[in-house]
């Protein structure tokens, strides 16, 4: 008998959406502080770490917690860069961006469906599949921080108003798939999507200054905080994976 052919994303839990939300805090406010410190050396190396976490998840034949997340952590800060480079080195507006990185958004949505039939994360067992979910999570992080900073700033309601509004709208799809039939796909997305504006606008509320909206806290001691905390909780899901794996009355046939 054939084996069988493994996952290479983690499944759907309440800890993957903790994890997803700390990565996109994470993101914003590490990008911010390296671009901070210094612009063309922050850029370059956050551009390398994503080269070199997306050949290790490549490389994979499975999902490896450690591995995966360290390339959605990745595409948070060079996500969180290229929609900063949209604004503020070309000058394109908060909202124009934000519409373009829907339309991209779209455009992978449209392929993938074309092309596999379906947009469930399910089954992300082959190179396409896997191809068409990370170009997916580029677009949504670049697509998120836009949205956020168009809240924040081009409708200045600010980063925790932004913060409350985004939660609401992640919240939304889990209670209209629970309790009113919506599209169970169409609800993933939808909150994934919502995830990096949510946290981004909460690492800004916690670490920028307070003349601005913020609690001053600073983008580098948010940027530590938040990443020992991913580190805590994929650890513990690493742990409570492995012991699943290696229970014989969970893995008997």
């Amino acid at each position: 008998m054939a084996a069988p052919v493994l996952s290479k994303v983690p499944q759907v839990t309440l800890a993957f959406w903790v994890i997803k939300i700390l990565t996109t805090a994470m993101g914003e406010a590490t990008s911010d502080f390296l671009v901070h410190w210094n612009p063309a050396f922050g850029v370059l190396l956050a551009f390398l770490g994503f080269i070199f976490a997306f050949v290790l998840q490549w490389r994979q034949e499975r999902y490896i917690a450690w591995i995966y997340w360290l390339l959605v952590v990745m595409i948070a800060i060079v996500g969180t860069m290229a929609a900063d480079v949209m604004h503020a080195v070309i000058g394109v507006p908060f909202v124009y961006s934000t519409l373009g990185f829907a339309i991209v958004l779209c455009g992978v949505f449209l392929l993938w469906h074309r092309c596999e039939g379906s947009l469930s994360i399910d089954h992300i067992t082959t190179r396409r599949r896997e191809l068409f979910y990370w170009l997916t999570v580029c677009a949504t992080f670049a697509l998120g921080t836009a949205a956020g900073d168009t809240t924040a700033a081009t409708l200045k309601l600010g980063f925790f108003i932004s913060g409350l509004l985004f939660l609401v709208l992640f919240l939304a799809p889990a209670i209209g798939w629970r309790f009113f039939g919506l599209n169970d796909i169409f609800a993933f997305w939808f909150s994934y999507i919502m995830t990096r504006p949510l946290g981004a606008s909460f690492a800004d509320w916690a670490g920028k200054p307070v003349q601005i909206g913020g609690l001053n806290f600073g983008d580098g001691a948010v940027s530590l905080v938040l990443t020992l905390l991913i580190l805590v909780f994929v650890g513990i899901g690493a742990a409570s994976r492995k012991s699943l794996d290696m229970d014989p009355i969970q893995n008997r046939t």
